[in-house]
């Protein structure tokens, strides 16, 4: 079993099935003791800004603020560097914890020994 995960997540309001998919992967996996590292790309970008997870609603599914508090609490979470600079997110404007890093770090984290990797 790898000690280390790391979730990308490409998803956010425009595939919420799929967005929701991977912060509740992301949150078992801490929840179970999982080293985990969850990037915000492409739409999911949004997330790293305070409130917006609130915004999200998908019947059924775990509140994603719950999600998001339960692994910047036990895991970490980057948004991706060029998607923030498309969005004119930056260090200021996200919530605490998060930091911004790009494709470099990614896959350094990814190739690690003991790592498996997920995108959403």
């Amino acid at each position: 079993m790898a000690k280390k995960l790391v979730i990308k997540v490409t998803a956010g309001a425009d595939a919420p099935e799929r967005c929701s998919q991977a912060f509740t992967v992301a949150a078992v996996a801490v929840a179970s003791g999982v080293e985990v590292s969850l990037w915000l790309t492409g739409e999911s970008s949004w997330f790293a800004l305070p409130g917006r997870a609130a915004e999200f609603e998908l019947p059924h599914a775990a509140p994603l603020p719950d999600l998001l508090d339960s692994i910047l609490a036990g895991g970490r979470i980057t948004l991706c560097t060029q998607c923030a600079a498309r969005r004119e997110i930056t260090e200021k404007d996200v919530l605490e914890g998060v930091r911004i890093a790009g494709a470099q770090v990614f896959v350094s984290e990814s190739m690690a020994d003991g790592t498996q990797a997920l995108v959403y």
